[in-house]
C-alpha cells in the first residue's frame, strides 16, 4: 500500500493528448453540440478587412461573443450589419485553434424587430443629411413637359400599368422602361445602376437620354422598402443630373430616397401626374390666349383708327395752308414780265460795250497768228517733210511689232475669262437674291392668310350685315329688315322674325378682304 502511494508515477494510464488533438477533440465537440443557433444580441467591435470578411462582436450587459461573416455570406446578406444595432445572428459555433477561442460562424444576420430597423434607418439618415445629400439647394426643377420618361421599376407589377396609363390620359410621352428587383438583395444594386445607366446615356443617341426619372414601387412594409434605403441608392439618387421622381410606396411609406429626390409623389400614380401637363387643358388655355389675341388686336385697331381720326380732325384744312403761297405766287406772277424786260435790256447794254472793246484785242491777235503761221509755212520744207515721215514710219514700225496678234488674242482671252467669271458671281448673287426675296414674300403672304378674317371664318365664325352695315346684336338683327351671313364658302340673305332664307348670294372667295370698317368677328349672345 505505501509503494502505491510513494510511487512517484503519478500519470497513472491516463493518456497523452498533442495540442492539436486536445483542440481537434474541442472544435468536434463544440461543433456537435452547437451546429445550428440563433443568438440575440448587440453588435460590438466590427471591422472589415480587404479580403471582404467581416468580423465582429455580439455582446449583452454580461458577455460577448466572437463572430464572423465570410466574404460570400456578407455580399448575400439583405442588411449589413452596422455597430450599435441590435440582430439575431443565425449560424454554428465553432473554435479558431489558433488563439484557442471560440467563434460564432453567421450565415445570416438581421435586425431584431423593427424598432432595430428605424434605429439604424434614422442613424444612417443623419449622416447623409450631414453631408448634404438632402439639401433644397441640390433639388432640381422638373422639365415642364418632358419628351422621354425614364421609370426604373418592376416591369411585371400594377405600378408600371398604372403609370403608362395615368401618361397616356394626360399627355403622351415616350416612356423608357429599366426593369429592377423592387425588394430583396438585388433591389438596391439594381435600382442604382439604373438611375446612373440613364444618366450615362449620350443625348441624342441611339437609345434617347431621358429628361426625367421616375423610381417607382408599390407599398410593403419596412423589411420590403428597405432596398431603397440602401447608402448606394440615395447616393445615385442625389447624383443624378437628370431630375428624379421619387414614388415608393404609399403616401405614409417613407424611405431615404424621398429625401434625395427632386420630388417625392406619394404613389406612382401622382409620380405621373407630376411629370406631364394636361394635355386638353394646355389646349384649352391655347385657344383662350389665341381669343384674347384676336380680340386685343381688333381693339388695337379699332383704337388706333379712332386717335388717327382724331387727329385728323385737329389738322387745318388744306385750303388755308395754300392761300397765302398761292398769293405770294400770283404777285410774283405779275412782277415776273418787267423784270424780265429789265434784265434783257441791262444785259444786251452791257454786250455792246463788251463788244466796242473786243474787235481792237481781236484784230490785233489775227496779225499775231498770221506771223506765227508764215513762220511755220517755211519751216516745212520737203528735206524736213521726208525727215519726219521717216521718223514717224520708224515709230509706226515698233508699234505694229508690239501689236502682235498672239498677245493680243491672250489678253482677249484673259479678260474674256474674268468677264465669265464675273458673270457666273453675278448670276449666284442674283439667284440668292430672288430665292431671299421669294421666301421673304411667301412667309408675308402666309403670314396675311393667318391674320385675315378669313382663317376665322373657317373655324365656325360668321359676319352678319344689314346692307353695308354691320349687325353686332341681337336687337339690331331683330330691327333689320333682312340679314346677310357671310360663311367661310359664301354668302346668305335671311329674313328675320322666321322669314327663312332667301337665295343665297353669289358666292364669293373666302380669302377676299372686306371693305375697310365692314368685317368683324362676334358670337351670338
Amino acid at each position: 500500500m505505501n509503494d502505491l502511494i510513494d510511487d512517484d508515477d503519478t500519470t497513472g494510464n491516463a493518456p497523452e493528448f498533442t495540442v492539436s488533438e486536445i483542440s481537434g477533440a474541442v472544435k468536434r465537440t463544440v461543433e456537435g453540440a452547437f451546429s445550428h443557433v440563433r443568438v440575440r444580441g448587440e453588435v460590438g467591435r466590427l471591422s472589415r478587412p480587404r479580403s471582404g470578411h467581416i468580423y465582429l462582436d455580439l455582446k449583452d450587459d454580461r458577455s460577448v461573443l466572437a463572430g464572423v461573416i465570410w466574404k460570400g455570406v456578407s455580399a448575400r446578406l439583405a442588411h449589413q450589419p452596422e455597430e450599435g444595432m441590435e440582430v439575431i445572428a443565425t449560424g454554428r459555433i465553432t473554435t479558431f485553434p489558433g488563439q484557442s477561442k471560440y467563434q460564432l460562424v453567421i450565415e445570416d444576420i438581421r435586425p431584431a424587430g423593427v424598432g432595430a430597423l428605424m434605429a439604424m434607418l434614422e442613424k444612417r439618415r443623419a449622416a447623409l443629411a450631414a453631408e448634404g445629400l438632402f439639401d433644397a439647394a441640390r433639388k432640381q426643377p422638373l422639365p415642364y413637359l418632358p419628351e422621354v420618361i425614364g421609370v426604373v421599376t418592376s416591369p411585371s407589377g400594377a405600378v408600371i400599368r398604372d403609370i403608362l396609363h395615368r401618361l397616356r390620359d394626360r399627355f403622351p410621352r415616350r416612356v423608357l422602361i429599366w426593369p429592377v428587383a423592387v425588394q430583396g438583395e438585388k433591389c438596391a444594386p439594381e435600382v442604382s445602376n439604373a438611375i446612373k445607366g440613364f444618366n450615362g446615356l449620350t443625348p441624342g443617341g441611339a437609345v434617347p437620354r431621358p429628361d426625367l426619372i421616375i423610381v417607382a414601387r408599390g407599398g410593403g412594409s419596412l423589411e420590403d422598402l428597405w432596398g431603397f434605403n440602401e447608402e448606394l441608392v440615395v447616393r445615385a439618387a442625389a447624383e443624378s443630373a437628370i431630375p428624379l421622381i421619387s414614388a415608393v410606396g404609399h403616401e405614409t411609406d417613407t424611405t431615404l430616397i424621398d429625401f434625395a429626390a427632386d420630388k417625392r409623389a406619394p404613389t406612382p400614380t401622382a409620380a405621373a401626374e407630376m411629370a406631364v401637363p394636361v394635355r386638353l387643358e394646355l389646349l384649352s388655355w391655347v385657344e383662350g390666349q389665341g381669343g384674347r389675341l384676336s380680340r386685343g388686336v381688333t381693339q388695337a385697331i379699332a383704337a388706333r383708327k379712332q386717335r388717327l381720326g382724331d387727329l385728323g380732325r385737329g389738322l387745318p384744312r388744306v385750303e388755308a395752308l395754300l392761300e397765302t403761297p398761292r398769293q405770294r405766287l400770283d404777285r410774283a406772277v405779275v412782277q415776273l414780265g418787267p423784270a424780265l424786260r429789265n434784265a434783257t435790256q441791262t444785259r444786251r447794254l452791257a454786250a455792246d460795250r463788251l463788244g466796242g472793246r473786243l474787235a481792237p484785242a481781236l484784230e490785233k491777235a489775227l496779225n499775231v497768228k498770221r506771223m506765227q503761221a508764215g513762220r511755220v509755212g517755211a519751216g516745212l520744207a520737203p528735206g524736213r517733210l521726208a525727215a519726219g515721215l521717216r521718223t514717224r514710219r520708224s515709230e509706226f514700225s515698233g508699234l505694229l511689232r508690239r501689236l502682235q496678234p498672239a498677245r493680243l488674242a491672250e489678253r482677249v482671252q484673259m479678260a474674256r475669262d474674268r468677264f465669265s467669271e464675273m458673270e457666273q458671281r453675278f448670276a449666284r448673287v442674283a439667284a440668292s437674291s430672288v430665292r431671299s426675296r421669294r421666301d421673304r414674300l411667301e412667309a408675308l403672304e402666309r403670314l396675311h392668310q393667318t391674320l385675315g378674317y378669313t382663317e376665322t371664318l373657317r373655324r365656325g365664325y360668321a359676319v352678319v350685315r344689314e346692307g353695308k352695315n354691320l349687325v353686332t346684336s341681337r336687337s339690331a338683327a331683330a330691327r333689320a329688315a333682312h340679314l346677310e351671313i357671310e360663311f367661310a364658302d359664301g354668302r346668305l340673305d335671311v329674313l328675320p322674325g322666321g322669314g327663312g332664307a332667301r337665295k343665297p348670294a353669289s358666292k364669293r372667295s373666302a380669302g377676299a378682304a372686306p371693305k375697310a370698317g365692314q368685317g368683324s368677328l362676334f358670337d351670338e349672345d
